[in-house]
């Protein structure tokens, strides 16, 4: 059985996270093409109560998104991508100013006004393509997601190809890692990329093999929330891969998981509670 490490700690100012147990981040998306719920949650007020459910459900982060980043997903500026995140984001803060919030963008123009604005994380699904990225993430001192994807969202699904999916994406994040640390960024987590330019045996390839990546000596977040690696081979939708969904998690956890980016955070810190118990850690009754 793989437990997580203990050692690992997200510093969001004077907020420590200890990783000692699975956290779980939220998915709050401001986009009207996300593939489960863009525009599910209509207007910015809608989006802040769907966040504020999040946080009452279980979530640790929250992860606020106004770019779609699911496959043939086109890019926007980044005027736009933040005109749909900025009224979240306050609104967010107004109501929960402990609350702590990720940006999901790769556009470091947006990073940049959303950190200025009370946010306290960026997850970067391209792992720092904007060479502009990580100078802000290291002068905000923020933790920073790096992902692992081949190609862009428009194309990464074409025919996804690599001599080993394993040993190829650990070496890719084993070496932007390194990169990112020199860059002088010392809060970083990694992310294998589930779905992002792999096929569906690639994809649970790297579930299977989770562990590995433990050796990068970094946190590990996994993001599989109602994928299509879950609800193709069950021949279902993704409104109906929550069961799916949450068995996946729970083989990840076992497999060493730090963080499950999710879009139903009580099942998540449900399924975290029983792996826990599983692992011989006792819980408070509630």
């Amino acid at each position: 059985m793989v437990s997580s490490n203990a050692t690992h700690v997200l510093r969001f100012g004077n907020q420590p996270m200890a990783l000692n147990l699975p956290r779980v981040m939220g998915i709050v998306n401001c986009t009207p093409d996300s593939f489960y719920d863009g525009g599910l949650h209509g207007s910015p007020a809608g989006q802040i109560q769907h966040a504020l459910h999040l946080l009452a459900s279980g979530a640790d982060i929250l992860d606020l998104g106004g770019l779609s980043t699911r496959p043939g997903a086109q890019a926007i500026s980044a005027q736009e991508e933040w005109e749909r995140i900025a009224p979240v984001l306050e609104g967010i803060l107004t109501a929960r100013p402990e609350a702590i919030v990720s940006v999901d963008t790769y556009q470091s123009e947006v990073a940049e006004r959303a950190l200025a604005a009370g946010a306290s994380m960026i997850n970067d699904v391209t792992g720092g393509s904007d060479p502009e990225m990580w100078p802000v993430v290291v002068a905000a001192r923020v933790p920073y997601v790096l992902m692992h994807i081949q190609g862009i969202p428009e194309t990464m699904q074409r025919n996804p190809r690599y001599d080993d999916v394993v040993a190829d994406v650990f070496s890719h994040l084993l070496h932007r890692v390194d990169a990112a640390r020199q860059a002088g960024i010392v809060d970083i987590v990694a992310d294998v990329g589930f779905g992002f330019g792999k096929t569906l045996e690639q994809n649970y390839a790297l579930l299977k093999n989770l562990q590995a990546f433990g050796e990068l000596g970094v946190p590990v977040l996994v993001g599989v929330s109602r994928k299509s690696m879950i609800y193709k081979p069950l021949s279902v939708t993704p409104a109906e891969a929550l069961n799916g969904t949450t068995a996946l998690h729970a083989w990840a956890l076992e497999r060493g998981a730090h963080v499950l980016r999710v879009h139903d955070a009580k099942e998540a810190a449900e399924a975290i509670s029983l792996h826990r118990l599983l692992s011989g850690e006792s819980i408070p009754e509630a």
